[in-house]
């Protein structure tokens, strides 16, 4: 994991070579009078016109969404790639067309971007209830991400959207902080952020309330970094779910920190299917450092996963094999008796386990005692009490020896909200201080 430290904060490294200098010439206003957006109407053509001009200069250019509350009723496709590097600046309010009958896979797309910056306190608003109520299975994402590279999404708000509000496809070094994204508890499928095929991905310093996954991590993902997330409601963070379709590539050195789970359905899970059409991997996994506070199923390995509404063929088990996988220092309060369940596939057992500081207590009806249950896996156990070691396999060694004060967990190591509240900074020099302040909190914890 070390070496992946030291590649990842090359990479920060590089993004310091490219300087955002724009002036007020580059700032592409889509109210301005040669595009002619104005608030409560459609924007759709100011911000094919804006994008297009903003996409063509040689030097770097701002697309600028002022305050306000903007209608935007067609399918947008923000493409490059670009000139130089291109900043979107949303300060007001996107919404989405309530009749998304129109749209293909996403309402709005970022798609072969090099240097893009995201940023600007505005909001996203996917409006997606009248979605929610009919439950349309093909009902594209919110924003969707695919080949965006090098680049920053921050200090954005997403909300109520009509499935995941979030997508990240085919990407590479991105960093997603200080978001917000909400939806209903009730709303179904509405992930905050699904990352796939991608790598070099950190989500930090946001708060996530969904009726779904709060993150979720799909095949192919590779050096993915979640930390310091608020959760909750919603599902939890999830790898997965994995084995449902054939030719699935394989996760790899995902790290989830300093987290904070609030009655959410799950805490640090990994999900696969059954019956999986052919074999693949997830390995290297660390969650670590996590409160959960009345959640049901606070430490999950499904391998059985089966969701709502689906035919699922339990008896056949997954072809996933999961390895490298650790759990540590988790602790807080658990709705359900049984808050550790490690449930693996009897064709492809869990390999190389580990539980260790797991401090757990049950939150719920008195007369029940909190337990834990294992199958098709024989963890390691460092500082983990006996109810919580596997309780229906029997006795497993438990290693109580005090741990080591060097031991930071190994991973990418936590970013920090330190980078600082700037807002209030001009968007030309935003980029540099948010590369060059998370890049001087990793020199810190030494990870370069």
């Amino acid at each position: 994991m070390k070496s992946t430290n030291i590649y990842f904060g090359k990479l920060l490294l590089s993004l310091l070579a490219f300087t955002v200098v724009a002036d007020q010439s580059n700032v592409f206003d889509v109210t301005s009078s040669k595009y002619g957006g104005k608030p409560d109407s459609d924007i759709s053509k100011a911000m094919t016109m804006s994008w297009t001009d903003a996409c063509a200069s040689m030097s770097t250019s701002t697309v600028l969404v002022p305050r306000g509350t903007y209608e935007l009723l067609q399918q947008a496709t923000f493409e490059g790639p670009c000139k130089a590097p291109i900043q979107f600046q949303l300060q007001g309010t996107l919404q989405a067309p309530k009749d998304r009958s129109q749209l293909d896979d996403s309402w709005v797309q970022f798609k072969n971007l090099d240097m893009l910056t995201l940023s600007g306190g505005g909001t996203f608003d996917g409006q997606g209830a009248h979605s929610w109520k009919e439950h349309h299975d093909s009902t594209p994402v919110d924003i969707k991400f695919k080949t965006v590279n090098n680049s920053i999404i921050s200090d954005i708000t997403f909300m109520d959207s009509a499935k995941f509000h979030i997508g990240v496809h085919d990407c590479n070094n991105v960093a997603f902080q200080r978001l917000t994204i909400t939806a209903p508890e009730d709303s179904p499928n509405t992930d905050g952020i699904h990352i796939s095929s991608s790598t070099k991905i950190t989500v930090s310093d946001s708060y996530i309330a969904t009726g779904d996954d709060c993150v979720s991590i799909g095949d192919g993902s590779n050096q993915i970094l979640v930390s310091n997330i608020a959760c909750g409601p919603g599902h939890g963070i999830s790898i997965g779910s994995l084995g449902k379709y054939p030719d699935e590539q394989p996760v790899v050195g995902i790290t989830v920190k300093n987290c904070t789970l609030t009655g959410t359905t799950n805490g640090a899970r990994i999900k696969t299917w059954p019956n999986s059409p052919a074999t693949s991997v997830a390995w290297d996994i660390l969650f670590q450092d996590m409160i959960m506070v009345n959640v049901k199923n606070p430490i999950l390995i499904n391998q059985n996963y089966c969701d709502k509404g689906k035919s699922c063929k339990l008896m056949i088990p997954s072809k996933v094999q999961i390895s490298d996988v650790r759990f540590k220092n988790i602790r807080g309060s658990s709705s359900s008796p049984v808050a550790v369940k490690l449930d693996c596939s009897h064709s492809a057992p869990c390999r190389n386990v580990e539980l260790s500081d797991i401090d757990l207590t049950y939150s719920g009806d008195e007369k029940d005692k909190i337990t834990s249950e294992c199958n098709n896996v024989k963890p390691r156990l460092t500082r983990v009490t006996k109810a919580l070691a596997c309780a229906n396999l029997g006795d497993i060694p438990i290693d109580n020896s005090p741990p080591r004060t060097d031991d930071d967990g190994g991973g990418f190591g936590p970013t920090s909200s330190a980078a600082g509240n700037i807002l209030g900074q001009k968007p030309t020099v935003r980029v540099m201080v948010l590369i060059s302040s998370t890049m001087a909190l990793w020199l810190l914890h030494g990870l370069l």
